[in-house]
């Protein structure tokens, strides 16, 4: 069985509370891309991990997709298979792809070996396994609350414009981000800001991660800036960072790869 596990960017993101557990709640937009990873599941006598493409740090035997198979063998005794991850999507970069691995791992389980699992229980399961990881189950855009858990589908209107990503090979820990935020109640919900035409977003839309990301990786601001005055009339980290997105009407410009030399650049077709 072969899938394809896709990236997701975070238009806004509100940092609100210091949970009681360690965590933090907030509230923000995820919106599936089409930027892929290609993970094939294979039935073999031990469970194997092996990975091609973009290299994956750590240990090959605790990356996610394991654990998602640990996951539905200790609920349904599913026997080992081979996982092979040909990984496309920039690791660490906010873009949510191990989450989605995992997420497409376990829907694959439960196709593969035709376990009947309704998507609130496989939610459910995605949930142990990293807080974002229920969004990609349904994998529609959806307004996020919690740790990212809680998720409400949002008619998030984009048709007619496309998508540019950069990542710039910087990394984040998402611990040092988290560790510079000042939690607080936005004065207007993103869920009322994004009611808005995508023109007005700039300014209004925030990502409360990229005050320090900036401040610290100050190339992060000049992608921002170089895609805006390419035409992108709205330009965002996602996530923790650090990439960038930009946001065009109709086209993204030929030149952008050019611009952006030396840099992983995806252009939504």
């Amino acid at each position: 069985m072969i899938l394809f596990p896709n990236a997701k960017i975070n238009i806004g993101l509100n940092i609100i509370a210091k949970r009681l557990d360690g965590f933090h709640d907030i509230e923000t937009c995820f919106i599936p891309i089409g930027l892929c990873d290609i993970l094939e599941i294979a039935e073999s006598e031990n469970i194997k991990f092996e990975s091609s493409g973009i290299k994956i740090p750590g240990n090959p035997m605790e990356n996610l997709c394991v654990d998602a198979w640990k996951l539905m063998h200790e609920y349904y005794k599913i026997p080992p298979v081979t996982i092979r991850l040909h990984k496309q999507i920039p690791v660490g970069g906010g873009l949510g792809g191990g989450s989605s691995d995992a997420a497409f791992m376990l829907k694959g389980l439960s196709d593969y070996f035709n376990i009947q699992i309704n998507s609130t229980e496989l939610k459910n399961y995605a949930s142990k396994l990293g807080s974002d990881c229920s969004f990609f189950i349904d994998n529609k855009p959806a307004f996020a609350k919690g740790k990212g858990e809680i998720l409400e589908l949002i008619d998030v209107n984009l048709n007619g414009y496309k998508i540019c990503l950069i990542n710039p090979g910087i990394h984040i820990p998402t611990k040092d981000a988290y560790a510079s935020i000042r939690p607080k109640y936005p004065r207007i919900s993103l869920m009322e800001i994004l009611k808005m035409p995508v023109e007005e977003w700039t300014g209004a839309v925030i990502n409360d991660f990229e005050a320090f990301a900036l401040k610290t990786h100050p190339m992060i601001s000049a992608i921002k800036e170089k895609l805006v005055i390419n035409g992108a009339i709205f330009s965002l980290m996602t996530g923790s960072g650090s990439s960038v997105f930009g946001i065009f009407k109709n086209q993204v410009p030929k030149n952008i790869v050019k611009e952006f030399s030396g840099m992983f650049v995806w252009i939504e077709e």
